[in-house]
C-alpha cells in the first residue's frame, strides 16, 4: 500500500469509526478499501468523494440514510465558524425556517459526539440502603409516554425494539408432512413404489400451523400524538418478525404498511409522516372505520387476523352529520376479524368511566379493552397476543360500571 500524505487517511479512519458507532458494519478491510479507492479515484469534488466512500461503506439500502447524515456532519464544509457565530447571535430564526429532523439524523449526531473520559477519583466508600429505592428501568416501565423527556423516549424506543413476541400459532385445515399423527396412505404407497413394494414404511401428516397477521388501525389526532409515534416504533419492531398491516387515521384513512417495511426505524417513520396529511389534526373514527371496512377488510383480515384499534374513542357526532353509524362499523369490523383489541391511553386514569358517546358505542364490539400508555402496558399486550385475553381486559366490566 503506498504511503499517503496529509490527514486524509486518518480522517477516513475516524469517519469509519463514526459509521460503526452509528450502526453500520464497518471493519478494517472496508477502511483499507476506502483509502485505496480514494487514492485511485482522487478527490476532484465533494460529490465524487461522497460517492467513492458510499460505494465502499454502504452495503444495504437501509444504510444509505445513516451514511448520508454522518457524511454531512463529519465532512463539514468551510464557513463553519461563521455559522456558529450566526447561531449565537441574539436574533432567533423564525419558526417557519426550522426543518423537521431527517431520517437517521439523531443516530448520526450521537455517533459524532466524542466519548467523554471520566476521571476516576478516589472517594470514601459509603454504604447506601437500597431497600426503599426504585430502579430507573422500573420507573420507566410504568411512566406515561406523554410525561417522558426526550432521553426517556429514546430509551423507550430501544425497549420497544427489544420486545420479544412469543409464538402464537393457529391450526389450519391444510395438512403437512409429520413424524406422527394422521396416517397418509398416498405418500406411503408412493414411497413403497420406489423400492418395488418390498418395504412399506408408514407416512404421517398433521395439520399445519401459521402465525396470524396483525392489523393495526392507529389514531393520529392531536390527543394521540405522543402515543401513536411510539406505537409505530412498536409496530415496526413487530413487522420484522410478523406480518403487520398498519393504517393511520385522523380525518382520513391512510395505509402505511409499505412505508413501515423499511429496515431503518427512523426512515420508516419519516416515510409514514410524509404519507399522512392529517397528522395531529381532528379525528373521525366512524369515517375511518367505514373506509377500512369498505376498501381493506377483505384484503387484510384473512387467515385469522388480530386487529389492534389504537384510539381514545373521543368521537364527534358523525352519525347525524355524515350519516355514518359508528356502532354498525364497529360491529362489522368485529365480525370480520378473529380478535379485536382496543388500546386506549385514557385507561391510565384510575377514575376512567365509559361516559363518552364514542366509547359507549364501541365497547360492546371489542374482545379486549387495554391501556397503551406505558412500556408495561405494551408488555402486557405482547403477552396477551400469545396467551389470550384476561379478565382484567374484559370490556363488559367497563360497560357495567357505566
Amino acid at each position: 500500500m503506498p504511503e499517503t500524505t496529509g490527514r486524509i487517511a486518518d480522517n477516513i479512519v475516524y469517519f469509519a469509526r463514526t459509521l460503526r458507532r452509528a450502526g453500520l458494519p464497518v471493519g478494517p478491510a472496508a477502511i483499507i478499501d476506502a483509502i485505496r479507492a480514494v487514492e485511485t479515484a482522487g478527490i476532484g469534488s465533494r460529490e465524487d468523494f461522497y460517492w467513492t466512500l458510499h460505494s465502499v461503506f454502504v452495503k444495504k439500502r437501509e444504510h444509505r440514510a445513516v451514511f448520508h447524515e454522518a457524511f454531512e456532519l463529519f465532512w463539514q464544509p468551510r464557513g463553519l465558524l461563521e455559522k456558529m457565530i450566526a447561531m449565537m447571535a441574539p436574533v432567533a430564526p423564525p419558526a417557519a425556517e426550522r426543518e423537521k429532523p431527517r431520517a437517521a439524523e439523531s443516530r448520526a449526531r450521537q455517533a459524532m459526539e466524542p466519548e467523554r473520559k471520566r476521571e476516576e477519583k478516589e472517594e470514601p466508600k459509603r454504604e447506601i440502603d437500597m431497600r426503599l429505592t426504585v430502579s430507573a428501568r422500573e420507573v420507566l416501565q410504568r411512566k406515561d409516554f406523554a410525561q417522558m423527556s426526550a432521553a426517556e423516549i429514546a430509551e423507550a424506543k430501544r425497549a420497544l425494539a427489544s420486545l420479544v413476541l412469543t409464538d402464537d400459532k393457529l391450526l389450519t385445515r391444510r395438512l403437512k408432512r409429520a413424524t406422527h399423527g394422521r396416517f397418509d396412505p398416498r405418500r406411503t404407497m408412493r414411497a413403497s413404489l420406489r423400492v418395488g413394494g418390498d418395504i412399506i414404511m408408514p407416512a404421517f401428516r398433521a395439520r399445519a400451523e401459521r402465525r396470524p397477521p396483525i392489523v393495526a388501525i392507529c389514531d393520529i389526532s392531536g390527543s394521540m400524538t405522543q402515543y401513536s409515534r411510539l406505537m409505530l416504533h412498536f409496530l415496526h419492531a413487530l413487522s420484522e418478525r410478523r406480518r403487520v398491516h398498519a393504517f393511520l387515521f385522523g380525518t382520513r384513512l391512510t395505509n402505511v404498511t409499505r412505508q413501515l417495511q423499511r429496515r431503518d426505524p427512523d426512515e420508516a417513520l419519516a416515510r409514514c409522516s410524509e404519507a399522512v396529511l392529517d397528522w395531529s389534526g381532528g379525528t373521525r373514527i366512524a369515517s375511518a372505520l367505514r373506509a377500512f371496512n369498505r376498501d381493506w377488510s377483505r384484503r387484510v383480515l384473512g387467515q385469522g387476523a388480530t386487529v389492534l384499534l389504537i384510539t381514545d374513542g373521543l368521537e364527534r357526532e358523525e352519525k347525524v352529520e355524515y350519516g355514518i353509524d359508528l356502532e354498525h362499523e364497529m360491529d362489522r369490523l368485529h365480525r370480520s376479524c378473529r380478535r379485536l383489541i382496543w388500546l386506549n391511553p385514557l385507561l391510565r386514569y384510575e377514575g376512567f368511566a365509559a361516559k363518552a358517546r364514542g366509547v359507549r358505542l364501541m365497547l360492546p364490539h371489542v374482545d379486549e379493552f387495554r391501556p397503551v400508555h406505558s412500556l408495561e402496558a405494551i408488555g402486557d399486550l405482547v403477552g396477551a397476543l400469545s396467551n389470550g385475553g384476561t379478565l382484567r381486559a374484559d370490556p363488559r366490566k367497563w360497560l357495567d360500571a357505566a
